[in-house]
């Protein structure tokens, strides 16, 4: 997927920031987790298609701490499909 389809997704499918979202990637096993939009370096990874996401297994620690050291860097244009998680 290219950062304009992220982004539209994002944009249009996901109402509530802390919303966990399905990702899908051509050569590995989907990951499920939470993209972190509202970072300082957002914009620039953004720019070249690298997207910080909070893995599920981090998710806990990270809505108690907020350290953005729980997140990893993905990149888009191995995603091949996005979509929400029913809670």
């Amino acid at each position: 997927m290219n950062a304009e389809q992220i982004k539209g997704y994002l944009t249009k499918n996901v109402s509530d920031k802390a919303q966990c979202i399905k990702i899908s990637f051509q050569k590995r096993d989907p990951v499920y987790g939470l993209f972190l939009t509202e970072e300082k370096d957002s914009e620039g990874l953004s720019a070249k298609n690298f997207w910080r996401i909070v893995t599920q297994k981090n998710l806990e620690a990270y809505k108690k701490t907020g350290d953005v050291n729980l997140s990893r860097i993905f990149s888009g244009s191995d995603m091949t499909r996005l979509s929400l998680v029913a809670e």
